[in-house]
C-alpha cells in the first residue's frame, strides 16, 4: 500500500472480526464507524466531540467524551490578552455508550446534562450549534455560551488508523477545520464575541478503541489568508501510520496532503519557542507560546500529562501544485499529550 493512501469508496470501517478494513485517509466520513462491530471490551471504546472556537483575543473550547470507563466532559475559556484560562471538567464513571454519541459527524445531536452543566452540539445541514450552561464554572460563577459554526461544503480530514500489535485497536478520526463562529460566550459579566470574518471553530470527532499507554502530538489553526480560508491539521505519535499521516492543509475549503511533521519542542520549557519542520518541506514554521494549557492527573491506573500551548504561527506552506504560502503570526495551538488509561 503507498504512503499517504486515499481512501475513495463509501465502506464499513470494521470487519467481522472488529479490524480495520481500509487504513488511510479521506477528504470526508467514507467509512460507517458502527460500534457492534468493535471486538472490544465496553471499557476500551473510546469517543469524543471536541470543538474549539477562537478569536485573536480569546477561545472557547467544549468536549463531551465517553472513553469507556470514565467521561470527561469539560468547558475551556481562554483569553490570550491576559493570559489566561479555565477549565471546569464533569466526571463520568462508566458510561460505556450510555451518552449514545453519533456514530458519524452528520446531522444529529450529541448532549451531556446533569445538575451542573448542560451541553449540547447541534448539527444540521450547513452549521453547527454549540451550547453551554455551566454552573459553578469558576468562583462560583456561571459559563454559559451560544455558538453557531458554519460548514459550507469542504474537504475535511479523516483517517483510519491501526495498532500494529492489537488487531481490534483502531482510531478512527475526523479533523474538520476553518468554520466561521458567530455567538457569544459568557463569563464574571463579561461577553466574548465571536465574529464570523475573524473567528473559527475547529471539529475534533474521534471514535476508537486505543491501546494503553500512548503519546501524541497535534496542532491546528484556521485564518484567512489573502481573503481565502486557510487552516492546518498536523500531528503524529501513536497507532500504525504506515498508510498515511494525519497531516493536512486547507485552502479554499480543499485539502492539501503533506508527508511527515515534526514538533520541535524545547526540552525544558513548553513556553519557549518551538519549531516545526516537513519530510517534503511544504510546511516550515516557527511557533511562539502563549499559554500552556497544562493537566497532569496520576491516579493508579489513569495518567494523563497534557500541554495544549497556544501562541502564534510564523513561517511557510506550500499547496499541492507548489503555491507557497506565507504564514504570519496566526493564531493556533500545538499540544503534546501522555496518556495511560
Amino acid at each position: 500500500m503507498p504512503r499517504n493512501h486515499e481512501i475513495t469508496a463509501w465502506q464499513p470501517l470494521l470487519d467481522e472480526q472488529g479490524a480495520l478494513i481500509e487504513p488511510g485517509w479521506a477528504r470526508h466520513q467514507l467509512q460507517a464507524y458502527d460500534r457492534s462491530r468493535i471486538k472490544a471490551p465496553k471499557f476500551r471504546i473510546k469517543e469524543w466531540d471536541y470543538y474549539i472556537v477562537m478569536s485573536d483575543e480569546f477561545g472557547v473550547a467544549l468536549t463531551i467524551s465517553d472513553d469507556g470507563y470514565i467521561g470527561l466532559q469539560s468547558a475551556t475559556l481562554l483569553d490570550f490578552t491576559q493570559p489566561k484560562e479555565h477549565t471546569a471538567t464533569i466526571l463520568t464513571p462508566l458510561p460505556m455508550g450510555r451518552l449514545r454519541l453519533p456514530a458519524n459527524s452528520g446531522p444529529g445531536e450529541t448532549v451531556f446534562q446533569n445538575k451542573r452543566v448542560t451541553m449540547r452540539f447541534s448539527v444540521t445541514p450547513g452549521q453547527r450549534h454549540l451550547t453551554c450552561d455551566f454552573a459553578n464554572f469558576l468562583g462560583n460563577k456561571p459559563f454559559s455560551c451560544d455558538i453557531t459554526l458554519a460548514q459550507p461544503e469542504t474537504e475535511t480530514m479523516v483517517i483510519a488508523t491501526p495498532w500494529a500489535g492489537s488487531q481490534t485497536a483502531f482510531y478512527y478520526n475526523q479533523k474538520i477545520n476553518c468554520m466561521p463562529a458567530s455567538g457569544v460566550a459568557r463569563f464574571a459579566g463579561r461577553e466574548y464575541v465571536f465574529d464570523p470574518a475573524t473567528c473559527f471553530g475547529t471539529l475534533d470527532w474521534g471514535r476508537g478503541v486505543w491501546t494503553y499507554d500512548n503519546t501524541w502530538k497535534w496542532a491546528s489553526g484556521s485564518s484567512v489568508i489573502d481573503g481565502h480560508p486557510f487552516g492546518f491539521n498536523l500531528g503524529y505519535g501513536f497507532g500504525d501510520t504506515t498508510a498515511a499521516t494525519e497531516n493536512v492543509l486547507f485552502f479554499d475549503r480543499q485539502a492539501h496532503k503533506l508527508d511527515d511533521i515534526e514538533f520541535h519542542i524545547p526540552a525544558d520549557s513548553y513556553t519557549k519557542p518551538w519549531r516545526f519542520s516537513s519530510s517534503d518541506g511544504r510546511f516550515e514554521a516557527d511557533f511562539s507560546p502563549i499559554i500552556d494549557r497544562a493537566a497532569k492527573i496520576n491516579a493508579g491506573v489513569i495518567m494523563t500529562d497534557q500541554h495544549q500551548v497556544f501562541g502564534r504561527m510564523s513561517g511557510q506552506a506550500a499547496l499541492d501544485d507548489g503555491t507557497k504560502l506565507p504564514i504570519r503570526d496566526m493564531l493556533c495551538f500545538a499540544e503534546d499529550v501522555h496518556m495511560r488509561y
